[in-house]
């Protein structure tokens, strides 16, 4: 007899199926141009070694780790997708913005998968790529909100912020560390002082609990950074980094989904 899924439990079960078709891709496509890695040009956090964990020379997946830890970010993306598919969708965060922001979290993922399995300078290109997408979209939001900027413009304006970041990113690519936290630290003060306030019973403890978990998860990758006792340990604190990571964006996303409509 067939068992009946609840409404989140179907999301569940789809984002994860979701993921994992993403995952089977990505290995594929691994598979078909690796694993040679050392034939293309090596990513630029190589010159102070690319975080703790010892890279397997003779893996598909240089750091398996850190690769697969990636995607959780995959796995809340798709959430997000199948969350602004709900027919009881009551936010104000218009769905669209929801499909964006999840579609963002998934190339987030994919990204970093590509950088840590190959440790080369496209694969860290993609990775930051998507860290770019999401802070483009918090500052876009904020502003959207503050100025009461209407979504097709907001949604150009998302799109022309994005074209330059790339840009940046292509031509100077070793600012991407610096630039993004410059960004970030700019949409959460945007956020909190002044977009905040005009979305009405908004609930800012996810927002705040999200930041809490970023804290966290940035002390680990500091602190993974520098290095650790255990280079080939499966358990990695840049892993740990990358699923706080997730789980912050997540509650970022249960924020705006908050909001309710002004009457």
């Amino acid at each position: 007899m067939a068992v009946a899924l609840t409404p989140i439990s179907g999301k569940l079960f789809t984002a994860f199926a979701l993921t994992t078709v993403t995952a089977m891709v990505n290995i594929a496509f691994l598979m078909l141009i690796g694993p040679d890695w050392a034939r293309f040009a090596p990513a630029t956090c190589m010159e102070s070694r690319c975080f703790c964990e010892m890279p397997r020379t003779d893996g598909l997946l240089l750091q398996p780790a850190n690769s697969l830890s990636s995607f959780g970010f995959v796995f809340i993306g798709f959430l997000m997708i199948q969350m602004a598919r709900s027919r009881d969708w009551i936010s104000a965060f218009p769905p669209m913005a929801a499909n964006i922001l999840g579609i963002a979290a998934v190339i987030v993922g994919i990204g970093s998968v590509l950088l840590h399995a190959t440790l080369t300078l496209w694969g860290q290109f993609f990775d930051v790529l998507g860290m770019y997408l999401v802070s483009a979209f918090f500052v876009v939001s904020a502003l959207a909100k503050w100025r009461s900027i209407p979504d097709r413009r907001a949604t150009i304006s998302y799109g022309l912020l994005c074209i330059v970041l790339v840009a940046i990113l292509y031509v100077f690519p070793e600012v991407r560390r610096w630039l993004f936290a410059v960004i970030m630290l700019a949409a959460i003060v945007l956020e909190l002082v002044f977009a905040r306030p005009r979305r009405p019973q908004v609930r800012t403890g996810y927002y705040v609990a999200g930041l809490i978990i970023n804290i966290v998860a940035f002390s680990i990758w500091n602190l993974d950074q520098r290095g650790q006792r255990a280079p080939e340990s499966l358990l990695q604190g840049h892993a740990i980094w990358h699923l706080l990571g997730a789980v912050a964006l997540w509650f970022a996303f249960l924020y705006y989904r908050s909001e309710r409509v002004a009457h």
